[in-house]
C-alpha cells in the first residue's frame, strides 16, 4: 500500500542544491525531500538513491521528461555567435550545438521502479501512461508538474496520483510546455485554484512559500501539500554553490527575473549581468542552450563570479537563511 505524503515537500533542485543529506534531513524532520535526477548519470542517481534508502526515511525522486529537439536551429546558431564574447571572457570553448538529449530518461525510470521511492515526480512534460502505471505498481505515488489548467488535461490523461501546480513565483525552471509565451505571472494561490477547478486529483502547490503563514494558507485553500525549494537553498545540507550563497546574502540581491538565457527554457533566477544582457535575445531551445552555456557557467562558478551564473531562486528568496534543514522545516510548520 502506498503511503500518503506529508504536507511539506522539499523541492528537487537540480544542478547541486538537492543532496542526499538534504533529503535525509527533511525526512527526519517530518517533511518529504526529493532527489533531483536531472543532469546526473544513472550511476550517480543510483548512488544517491542507495544513500537515502539506507537512512530508512520516506523520500522522492524527480525525473525530467525529454523535450522535443529545438526546431529553430538558425536562432540557436545566432545565440551561439552572441555567446562567443562570454566564452572569450571566461577563457572557454563553446561546444557545438547539441540538439538531442533524453537525460537518460529510460534508465532513470528503471531506477525509480526498482527503488520505489514514496513519490516520483516528473518535470518538463508528461510521461507515457505505461511509465506511470509501472511506478504505481512498484509502490510509488506519481506526480506530474503543470503550470496551467490547460497543461493539466494531458497530465491527467496518464492517471497520476497527484498534480504539482507550479506557480510563476517558483525558482528554477518552469515546467511549462509552452515556453515561448511563458511569463511566470501566476502566484501559488492562483495556480492552485486554477488546477483544482479542473480536477479532483490531489494537488501539490509550488512557488513562493517561505513562511508558516504561506504554507498554512495554501493548505487551507485546498493544497494536498506544499512544495518549497528556494527557502532551502541556504540550508546547511544543501549543495548550493558558494557563489550563489554569497549572491543571495548580498545587499545587491533584490529581484528575480524569468529568463531563457541560460538554458532555453523559462526559469526564474536572481537578476544578474547575464540575464540583463541575454534574456531579450535568448531563443527557446532546451536543452540545446543549456549545453551551450554550460562551460561559461562552470567557469564563472570556478572563478566565484555570480555575473554569469544561473542563480535559480523564487520570488521569496529573501526568506532563505543559513540554518539546518530541520530548523527551516520547523519554521514552515
Amino acid at each position: 500500500m502506498r503511503a500518503p505524503i506529508p504536507s511539506l515537500l522539499v523541492a528537487p533542485m537540480a544542478g547541486g542544491p538537492s543532496t542526499p543529506a538534504l533529503v535525509i534531513a527533511a525526512g527526519r524532520a517530518g517533511a518529504l525531500g526529493l532527489l533531483a535526477a536531472g543532469y546526473k548519470t544513472p550511476e550517480a542517481v543510483e548512488d544517491e538513491l542507495r544513500a537515502v534508502r539506507s537512512a530508512g526515511i520516506g523520500y522522492g525522486l524527480n525525473i525530467f521528461v525529454p523535450s522535443r529537439p529545438p526546431s529553430d536551429i538558425a536562432a540557436l546558431e545566432r545565440y551561439r555567435r552572441l555567446l562567443q564574447a562570454e566564452a572569450d571572457r571566461y577563457g572557454v570553448d563553446l561546444p557545438p550545438l547539441r540538439l538531442r538529449d533524453d537525460d537518460h530518461f529510460d534508465a532513470k525510470v528503471d531506477l525509480a521502479t526498482a527503488y520505489a521511492p514514496s513519490l516520483v515526480s516528473f518535470t518538463f512534460g508528461v510521461p507515457d501512461r505505461i511509465v506511470v502505471a509501472a511506478l504505481q505498481a512498484a509502490g510509488s505515488l506519481v506526480a506530474v508538474t503543470v503550470t496551467s489548467a490547460a497543461e493539466a488535461a494531458p497530465a491527467l490523461a496518464v492517471a497520476p496520483d497527484l498534480l504539482i501546480a507550479q506557480a510563476g513565483t517558483a525558482g528554477g525552471h518552469a515546467s511549462t510546455t509552452s515556453p515561448a509565451g511563458y511569463r511566470g505571472a501566476t502566484t501559488a494561490p492562483e495556480i492552485l485554484a486554477a488546477i483544482r477547478s479542473v480536477t479532483d486529483v490531489p494537488v501539490i502547490v509550488a512557488g513562493g512559500a517561505g513562511s508558516a503563514g504561506d504554507v498554512r494558507g495554501l493548505l487551507s485553500a485546498g493544497a494536498a501539500a506544499v512544495q518549497a525549494g528556494t527557502v532551502f537553498l541556504l540550508a546547511e545540507e544543501a549543495g548550493t554553490r558558494p557563489a550563489q550563497r554569497a549572491a543571495m546574502l548580498s545587499a545587491g540581491a533584490h529581484e528575480t527575473v524569468v529568463t531563457r538565457a541560460f538554458t532555453g527554457q523559462p526559469a526564474r533566477a536572481l537578476r544578474n549581468r547575464f540575464t540583463d544582457e541575454y534574456s531579450a535575445v535568448a531563443p527557446v531551445g532546451y536543452p540545446a542552450v543549456h549545453h551551450l552555456t554550460a562551460p561559461i557557467r562552470a567557469a564563472a562558478a570556478e572563478q566565484g563570479d555570480p555575473g554569469a551564473l544561473n542563480l535559480w531562486a523564487g520570488t521569496g528568496f529573501a526568506a532563505a537563511r543559513p540554518a539546518p534543514a530541520a530548523e527551516i522545516i520547523e519554521s514552515l510548520s
